[in-house]
């Protein structure tokens, strides 16, 4: 009888999990469309600069929605981004030194530096709106994660094996054929890993960029961070304990319901030729392949917009017929061309112009000051990424090469990395200050908890990345450790590890702005550095000291992607690139 009883056991379960994932989806959307409608009537609603903040936890759920929401949003925006601006940079030659010096000089400049800018911007766009305010957020966020995203696809864009480049030239793939059917899959791993960390660096960067002072007025925006933040100002530990266990539910659930299955999906995309018998797994993933709904959504809708777009496409290929050349549209082309240029010129040489003027006020000695603060900032942000280095590249290439490790310590790299660690930072204060450590060294280890994560997940990509049948064959010839490293995990994970060490730069000087500059319980701990010294200009309202501070690390900036990322990059793009 007990055989009976488990095949009937069996029989249920197989027929009612389906119709149970299915219940689930539509009860995911309908939610998903409730959520738009709510966040769309709060964003439209009468502008609340500093809303109050209540530190019961039965507010938690309300202001986690609103951080969920903020995150994402600034997410999609950067995805999107990222794919655009890698694609410009990786194609058109004549721009992409600019464009990557650019991204380099952005990604290092830290969120304090947008900060008054564009708040100021949408809240003369929005004067009347909510939208303003919140846009000015999620734009801040946004600044957080987007970098190392589009230095990831540029740098699969570069890496992609010259035989796939030239079958779609044989093929007569259009350009956006071979967007979705080639480069889009080629980078989607390293997509989907620099996607978490730039999550998790919007959770880090969210107590700054929903709580913060513009010159005299102060904004507030209800959210997870501005509850953690004031929590944290009013020594309530009970409460900072309730906002961090909610943080890391969102982190868990996120992960299973989201990056997980994101993950195992991704893992089809690596470039091999013989399949690995140990592959990521996602019982989501599983569940959402075999649902119902989601195969009628994808049948009538997806499926048939993509054939009428890849249709339309051959469509205009077959009419577009060879014309005889012609000098005169591409002269008339060519002078819209430097028209725009001239007029994009003089706008900028006029905003420099009256930026310049701001400096005027500025003393020597405050430019002394300030270069000696860059000077100090420059070595903590390279001790950061040393430190951060030593242990981050064996721990991800051991991640990545295990997908069971990797669902094990994914998940707990995950919580650490969007772990703010300014809430952290009292504590450890305190504790270097027992042992005689001052915030001139302390100000390093929030660096480094900045840091640490670019180079992290960017090493477990390039290590799943890399073909099972070269480690088969290190196997099979019986390499050394050293061999196999120096032959096989160095050069396949060397593209990712020059993004993961760049974005890992741009967090350590972003992270500068509160690793050198805190408050805490109403006083101030400072030392000397170029992120001590935005941040006081920021809350001082002192533009011309900010603006001057921030040229100094751009100029920084620019020189180090010259004299150190740029030959690195095309070491990555000729040596040790896939054929």
């Amino acid at each position: 009888m007990r055989p009976r009883l488990t095949l009937s056991r069996a029989f249920v379960m197989e027929r009612t999990w389906p119709f149970f994932v299915d219940l689930s989806v539509a009860a995911a959307l309908l939610a998903g469309f409730y959520a738009i409608l709510w966040i769309g009537k709060f964003w439209f609603s009468s502008a609340i600069p500093e809303v109050e903040i209540y530190r019961s936890p039965a507010h938690l759920p309300l202001y986690a929605f609103y951080s969920v929401v903020r995150i994402f949003v600034a997410y999609a925006l950067s995805l999107v981004f990222a794919v655009a601006y890698g694609y410009t940079a990786a194609y058109n030659k004549r721009v992409e030194s600019l464009l990557i010096a650019t991204l380099d000089i952005l990604q290092s400049i830290p969120v304090l530096s947008f900060l008054p800018g564009v708040m100021l911007a949408m809240m003369s766009l929005f004067p009347s709106r909510q939208l303003g305010i919140e846009f000015g957020a999620i734009l801040l966020i946004f600044t957080g994660e987007v970098w190392n995203m589009a230095f990831s696809f540029y740098t699969s864009l570069k890496s992609i094996p010259r035989e796939l480049m030239e079958a779609t030239s044989i093929n007569r793939f259009s350009r956006w054929q071979r967007l979705f059917q080639l480069e889009l899959p080629f980078g989607a791993i390293g997509l989907v890993w620099n996607s978490i960390v730039s999550v998790a660096n919007g959770w880090f960067f969210l107590m700054v960029c929903e709580m913060f002072p513009v010159g005299s007025r102060n904004f507030r925006l209800p959210g997870l961070g501005s509850y953690l933040q004031t929590a944290a100002a009013h020594g309530d530990f009970a409460a900072v304990t309730w906002g961090l266990i909610t943080m890391v539910l969102i982190i868990v659930i996120t992960d299973q319901l989201l990056w997980r299955p994101l993950i195992a999906w991704s893992d089809k995309f690596k470039f091999e030729t013989v399949e690995s018998g140990d592959r990521v797994t996602s019982p989501v993933l599983d569940a959402l392949r075999n649902s119902s709904v989601i195969g009628i959504i994808n049948r009538y809708t997806f499926k048939p917009m993509a054939e009428r777009f890849y249709l339309d496409l051959a469509a205009r290929r077959k009419r577009r017929r060879p014309k005889p050349v012609d000098d005169k549209p591409r002269r008339g082309a060519a002078a819209i061309y430097l028209t725009a240029a001239v007029a994009v010129l003089a706008v900028v040489g006029v905003a420099a112009f009256h930026a310049l003027l701001l400096l005027k006020g500025m003393h020597r000695s405050d430019l002394l000051h300030l270069l000696a603060g860059a000077a100090l900032t420059l070595v903590r942000v390279n001790a950061a990424l040393l430190i951060g280095s030593l242990w981050t590249i064996p721990v991800g290439v051991a991640i990545g090469f295990n997908p069971k490790l990797s669902q094990i310590l994914q998940p707990i790299a995950q919580i650490a990395a969007s772990f703010p660690a300014t809430a952290l930072f009292p504590l450890i204060l305190v504790a270097l200050a027992r042992i005689g450590i001052g915030l001139g060294i302390g100000s390093v280890v929030l660096m480094l908890l900045a840091a640490q994560w670019y180079i992290l997940f960017n090493v477990i990509a390039g290590a799943q990345a890399i073909p099972s049948e070269l480690r088969e064959v290190a196997t099979l010839f019986r390499f050394q450790d050293v061999q196999r490293w120096t032959t096989v995990i160095l050069p396949g994970i060397f593209p990712f590890l020059i993004t993961g060490l760049i974005t890992a730069s741009g967090g350590a000087w972003n992270a500068s702005i509160v690793a050198e500059y805190f408050q805490l319980k109403g006083s101030t701990l400072a030392t000397t550095g170029l992120g001590a010294q935005i941040s006081a200009a920021s809350s001082d309202g002192n533009y011309p000291v900010l603006l001057a501070a921030t040229m100094i690390m751009a100029l920084i900036v620019v020189t180090i992607n010259r004299l150190v990322w740029r030959p690195l990059y095309h070491l990555a793009e000729t040596r040790y690139r896939l054929e």
